[in-house]
């Protein structure tokens, strides 16, 4: 009987679901990617060569495994179409093994123009830390109804009319609101026309092709991009991304039912870390060099995969987690970058907030809130070894195996997967989420 795992991000994202996505997929048959865009970053290290993956589903590396890019998707073809130029350069095949949903929205030039331009726009503390590169403005002409998707480029008189009523609109806001520059209907549509018959072999019914591969018994592993906190409803709003980031979009943006959702792997740092504007309880200062937030930013290597922004780190925060378990309905975590705190002789886990003169112990909803919340802290003892590389769980500094089982006790999820370095073979196995 096939079993389906969810992998989502439970923190502001960036917590290494690319290689645990990667690692999973020695048991499935298809990989999907059910939200966000070429916003997220997803780096893959397979022995001595780096692979950053944005659209295309991080199971790519494995031969035989299809790869599906489902509805829920916002899609830029033109980068798309790069990224496989790319992974085929390096010797692996795409095209023959990739779906991608012809419900998509597009993502087009305007919609980057417009995202630019508004971010440009506003105040320094007003600014979102968006990557600029449309997907905001897509998901809101999805929600609006006036987007072109991918079935759309199957009909380019329809598409070219769509397009010329959406500038119609939209340029009016850039050149009228915003101060910019309009954008050419015509050369957006010669763009999009160049693109459709790059992506055009790869369209197919992903809904069906799921449904078919499950009955089938073939496991599939649904992979999310970006985290919990920056989901479009529960996160720190409105410092958020465009979309749902949580485990119950992966039967929306990919067309199935919620029952096809057997296991929910939360994916967290052993701290924290955020890229861009807003609140954040737990921080710590990554400028000053001996402190432990220095130490996470440096051997961490905390810069954006899309952006290259440095990321801002902190403690572990278990109020967070709590929210995250709480929306994901998690069945187990994965805890990676344990390494990184190697050496440092006391570590701090964020327990509670104090807000408004009373002890909260989950996140509260909305960036205001969050932003008046006072981190509780607890201390626990340090490692001098190193974790980097360890595959058994008893072979962890015991103050390691202290810290990990702390958070466990604290957040009430188990802990069953350990990511000790960047490579697949570096990772602690305590249950496996396709045969626990």
């Amino acid at each position: 009987m096939a079993k389906n795992v969810v992998v989502v991000g439970t923190q502001w994202g960036d917590e290494g679901k690319g290689k645990i996505v990667d690692w999973l997929t020695d048991h499935a048959r298809g990989v999907v990617r059910f939200q966000g865009g070429h916003n997220a970053g997803h780096t893959l290290v397979i022995g001595d060569a780096k692979y950053a993956l944005n659209l295309v589903p991080s199971g790519v590396m494995h031969e035989g495994v299809e790869c599906f890019i489902g509805n829920g998707v916002v899609l830029d073809i033109h980068h798309l179409q790069g990224e496989i130029e790319r992974l085929e350069s390096a010797g692996i095949e795409v095209r023959s093994r990739l779906k991608v949903s012809p419900g998509c929205a597009l993502i087009l030039g305007y919609h980057s123009a417009l995202d630019r331009a508004r971010e440009a726009a506003r105040s320094d503390g007003a600014r979102i830390g968006t990557t600029g590169k449309g997907i905001g403005p897509a998901y809101e002409d999805k929600v609006a109804r006036r987007a072109l998707r991918v079935h759309d480029l199957f009909h380019p008189d329809r598409f070219a009319e769509k397009l010329r009523e959406n500038l119609d609109y939209h340029n009016f806001v850039l050149t009228r609101y915003l101060g910019a520059e309009a954008v050419d209907p015509e050369a957006v549509l010669a763009c999009a026309m160049i693109d459709a018959e790059q992506v055009k072999p790869l369209v197919a019914d992903v809904s069906a092709a799921l449904h078919a591969m499950n009955e089938a018994g073939g496991n599939l592993l649904f992979e999310g991009a970006q985290g919990t906190l920056l989901d479009v409803d529960h996160g720190t709003y409105p410092f958020v991304t465009s979309s749902n980031c949580v485990a119950g979009q992966a039967a929306a943006g990919s067309g199935i039912g919620a029952c096809m959702l057997h296991y929910v792997l939360g994916i967290t740092k052993a701290y924290c870390t955020r890229v861009g504007g807003g609140p954040f309880p737990s921080e710590l200062d990554i400028k000053a060099e001996g402190t432990p937030g220095h130490q996470m930013s440096q051997k961490g290597r905390e810069f954006g995969t899309v952006t290259g922004r440095p990321r801002r780190c902190g403690w572990f925060d278990v109020p967070a987690l709590k929210r995250s378990s709480q929306i994901n309905g998690l069945t187990g975590l994965c805890i990676t970058k344990l390494d990184v705190l190697d050496g440092l002789p006391e570590l701090k886990i964020c327990t509670a907030y104090r807000l408004r003169g009373e002890i909260v112990d989950r996140l509260p909803m909305g960036a205001d809130d969050v932003a008046l919340c006072e981190p509780i802290f607890e201390t626990l003892p340090g490692w001098r070894q190193s974790t980097a590389g360890l595959t058994a769980f008893d072979a962890l500094p015991e103050t390691a195996r202290a810290y990990l089982a702390r958070i466990e006790a604290l957040c009430e999820v188990p802990i069953d997967i350990v990511s000790t370095g960047p490579e697949r073979a570096q990772t602690i196995l305590r249950r496996h989420p396709f045969k626990g």
